[in-house]
């Protein structure tokens, strides 16, 4: 049998300014096949897989104890591109990991940083790109590509090293269902290779059967084969209609629309779009990555110009969700980004749109926050940074609320906090777009689903 190919001993790990550890007392070896780690957000899940890979505690800085082993090196004091070479770490935030601006070039990086010939390099990205299902973006720009795609880029990019190690957070949360079938079968081919695999995923339904060992992650501590009572069950779908206090006035509207990312010129990811909302109503945007979800998003929101049509929007504030949270949060700590947005919308809303009064203090305890007011939002986990975008951006009252891949890291009981501060906004008269592949969520807020698919919106049957 063979040994394990990662070991920490005694490990406990506390983020600079932190009052307590996220990694407590850890010891665990972990073998060849595939290891699922589920737990709370805010668990210690996403630090476990840093520390693999060194980046806790040699990027991240704070206090650590114990000893770490992982592919032979020691990563709390091995140089982190040296441990890049038997160790891949993917991203939940995937847009931070990019380092070239086509696809062929970006999967290709850790390649050539390793001094690999070009004929074997140019073997290895088709391998990979075959792998995943991904040819046809081979000369795609980044930019270009859905949030889902640019996933699949960058676990392409990790996995044509052949890592010894391959750590994955969140792989699955903004894919479409093949997507998310392409991730499993790549885990377990590599798995089958004698590779260790450690995924740490919310929605485990893609994973857990095949999952070869499953690991618990709560308030630091980690325990083996400990599930049994971790509910990844997503919110209740709505039974009834909602109740829509500020009537049925259209609020915005996209008439023939054609529209397409900006670099990608003369291309339009979906045409001839019409389309409309009111206030107080939910739409839901579906379909499979690449389709145009985001696209549409952005364009709804002015954030692109529309390639034909006209858009129509409220008067009022449009708060934008991107998918990657990160791109939101620039302040020293999460109370300040909630106050930021608050002092921008005016006295005007300082209550929220059923009358509560709106503080940065109560928006961070509505999404689960209180305890974490004062903390760096860049040294959270992925689902608390995720929170804290959305309290940021719903913060004021928004007029026009458009939220892209809003659960991306969040687990259930975070999802059920988000469709509650939803119906609050609609309670209110604001008008919501959520881009989801989420089908629990789309249950349990749309008034409407729109599905995106081969350039056309179509709506589907209530």
């Amino acid at each position: 049998m063979a040994g394990p190919i990662a070991r920490l001993e005694a490990i406990t790990y506390t983020y600079p300014g932190a009052a307590s550890p996220s990694l407590r007392s850890v010891d665990l070896a972990v073998g060849p096949g595939l290891t699922l780690v589920a737990g709370s957000s805010g668990g210690g899940k996403s630090t476990l897989l840093r520390l693999f890979d060194g980046l806790v505690p040699q990027f991240h800085g704070g206090r650590i104890s114990g000893s770490a082993t992982v592919a032979g090196l020691d990563p709390l004091r091995t140089a982190i591109p040296r441990l890049a070479q038997r160790v891949g770490l993917v991203f939940q935030d995937v847009e931070t990991q990019s380092v070239y601006g086509v696809v062929e070039r970006e999967i290709a990086f850790g390649l050539e940083n390793v001094a690999m010939s070009r004929a074997e390099m140019h073997d290895r990205v088709d391998e990979i790109l075959t792998e995943l299902s991904i040819e046809h973006l081979r000369g795609r720009r980044l930019t270009t590509l859905s949030g889902g795609e640019r996933q699949l880029v960058q676990l392409a990019a990790v996995l044509a090293l052949r890592p010894e190690l391959v750590a994955l957070d969140e792989p699955t949360s903004q894919l479409d269902p093949e997507g998310a079938e392409a991730v499993l079968a790549a885990c377990v081919g590599l798995a089958g290779r004698g590779r260790a695999v450690v995924v740490a995923e919310h929605r485990l339904e893609t994973l857990l059967p095949a999952a070869d060992r499953t690991l618990r992650v709560e308030n630091g501590r980690v325990e083996d084969d400990a599930l049994e009572a971790y509910s990844t069950a997503g919110p209740a779908p709505r039974a009834a209609p909602r109740p829509r206090s500020a009537g049925t006035a259209t609020a915005w509207e996209m008439r023939g629309v054609a529209a397409g990312p900006a670099g990608r010129a003369g291309a339009a990811v979906v045409e001839d779009v019409d389309l409309a909302g009111a206030a107080g109503e939910v739409v839901v945007l579906m379909g499979p990555n690449g389709s145009g979800k985001t696209t549409l998003l952005r364009t709804l929101g002015g954030l692109l110009a529309p390639l034909a049509g006209t858009v129509r929007r409220p008067s009022g504030r449009t708060a934008y969700l991107p998918q990657n949270p990160g791109a939101l949060l620039h302040l020293p700590t999460v109370r300040a980004e909630v106050a930021l947005t608050l002092r921008r919308t005016g006295p005007a809303y300082a209550t929220g749109p059923t009358g509560r009064s709106q503080s940065p203090d109560v928006m961070l305890a509505a999404f689960g926050l209180a305890a974490l007011g004062d903390r760096y939002p860049r040294d959270l986990s992925s689902g608390e940074r995720q929170r804290a975008a959305l309290a940021a951006t719903l913060a004021g009252a928004p007029t026009l609320v458009l939220l892209d891949e809003p659960t991306r890291g969040m687990d259930a009981a975070a999802r059920s906090s988000l469709v509650a501060a939803v119906e609050e906004l609609t309670a209110g008269g604001s008008a919501v777009v959520v881009a989801t592949h989420d089908e629990a969520l789309a249950a349990a807020l749309a008034d409407r689903t729109i599905l995106l698919g081969g350039g056309r919106v179509t709506e589907a049957a209530r």
